[in-house]
């Protein structure tokens, strides 16, 4: 079964296309299962925060859930659809993050390690792993928010090569700490298809970074394939799709099709 489970909106303020026009491309693309995660909003103090351009304000939330509620109804005998979303780890709102997933009847969330503490003043991943001092942070990180059990798996869990231009001995050490947890909490790894488009487009090795994807062969990660698509026609492109599928055989990792959802 051919599914994806990380999906964006234009809500994000980086997106492109309808929500219709997504869900239109998955069944064209031969998707089974479409789960949307766009970026989470958070509860802020609004005499803090200024707003943001890469995540849907909390008052946009409502108009994400019906969209996709109308969508999921309306499609229902061509495609599953899932209602999620993409969260961070930030130690000062997860108890209303609970409350919130619990109110709004969120079918799942995944993991999308980007900022420290929160987008608010704390630093962007994938820019600050050049420092020594960011990467380490960047898998304490990532491994504390797994073991709350809220998250699917982890998204783009290279995403520390973004802004580190050499897969050296730290990141070796980081990318073990972080596979061997997720082996530990059987939790899947995601093969990040947009990284893979970019690091094409911009001619580096960035994400999915062949390094870290040879040690989670070694460590028996289970790993699951997200388009991460902020434009709709991410979904029909098989070129990175097929790919993906290549390389994860090569390494003989075990890909997984569908997720622990939360309700």
């Amino acid at each position: 079964m051919k599914t994806n489970y990380h999906t964006h909106t234009t809500r994000c303020n980086h997106a492109c296309g309808s929500d219709e026009q997504f869900v239109l491309s998955a069944i064209r693309g031969g998707f089974k299962e479409l789960g949307f995660s766009d970026h989470s909003p958070w509860n802020y103090s609004p005499s803090t925060y200024k707003g943001s351009h890469i995540r849907m304000r909390l008052e946009e939330f409502e108009d994400y859930y019906n969209s996709l509620s109308h969508l999921k109804e309306k499609y229902k005998d061509q495609i599953s659809i899932k209602i999620g979303l993409e969260v961070e780890y930030f130690p000062e709102y997860m108890e209303w993050l609970r409350r919130f997933i619990k109110e709004k009847e969120l079918d799942y969330i995944i993991l999308g390690n980007h900022f420290h503490k929160s987008d608010e003043n704390g630093p962007y991943y994938g820019h600050e792993c050049d420092k020594d001092k960011w990467l380490r942070q960047y898998a304490i990180d990532a491994i504390e928010a797994l073991e709350t059990g809220l998250y699917a798996y982890l998204a783009h869990p290279d995403l520390f090569m973004r802004g580190r231009t050499k897969f050296d001995r730290l990141a070796k050490e980081v990318s073990y700490q972080i596979c061997e947890a997720c082996k530990e909490m059987d939790i899947p790894l995601e093969y990040n298809l947009a990284g893979a488009e970019v690091s094409d487009y911009m001619h580096v090795i960035q994400y999915p970074h062949p390094e870290f994807w040879k040690i989670a062969a070694d460590v028996g990660n289970k790993v699951i394939i997200g388009c991460d698509a902020h434009n709709y026609k991410q979904l029909e492109n098989e070129h990175y799709w097929n790919k993906a599928l290549k390389h994860i055989e090569e390494l003989g990792l075990e890909r997984v099709e569908t997720i622990k959802f939360l309700r």
